[in-house]
């Protein structure tokens, strides 16, 4: 892990520390209701939290084409990527990339951990995303 990550793609997205990232969420006082991505956090209605680091894969699927542009803007040499569901440690389940694993090794309730991704804007800036790679210290 890097001393330090480059800047979020969003704010309050993302926590980094010692241990990698974490993933910021809300908690509506009201109800105890979860939300990802945060609520901005001057709202009161909410408080920041962090969601668990680690979870089981819930669902996944591969993306084999590339999707229409617009909305996507990655290149135009497409590569096939696996995007999953996380149920983090029962706190909520949360989408996004899967990395660092062979798209035939997928398998629901797969120990799965939050990761930093690099993601580059259309500008040439390069940003700090996140994504799910398994977590080789749990047993699936």
């Amino acid at each position: 892990m890097p001393d330090t990550l480059p800047v979020p793609i969003a704010d309050g997205l993302i926590c980094p520390d010692t241990e990698g990232i974490a993933l910021f969420a809300s908690r509506e006082r009201a109800t105890n209701r979860l939300c990802f991505p945060a609520r901005p956090e001057d709202d009161p209605r909410y408080e920041r939290v962090l969601l668990p680091r680690t979870g089981r894969l819930w669902s996944w699927t591969v993306q084999r084409f590339r999707p229409k542009s617009p909305p996507y803007a990655g290149p135009e040499a497409f590569e096939p990527y696996a995007v999953g569901y996380v149920d983090l440690d029962g706190a909520l389940i949360v989408e996004g990339r899967l990395v660092d694993v062979a798209f035939d090794d997928l398998a629901i309730g797969m120990a799965m951990r939050v990761v930093p991704l690099p993601f580059e804007m259309t500008d040439g800036t390069l940003r700090t995303s996140f994504g799910f790679a398994p977590d080789k210290g749990v047993g699936a």
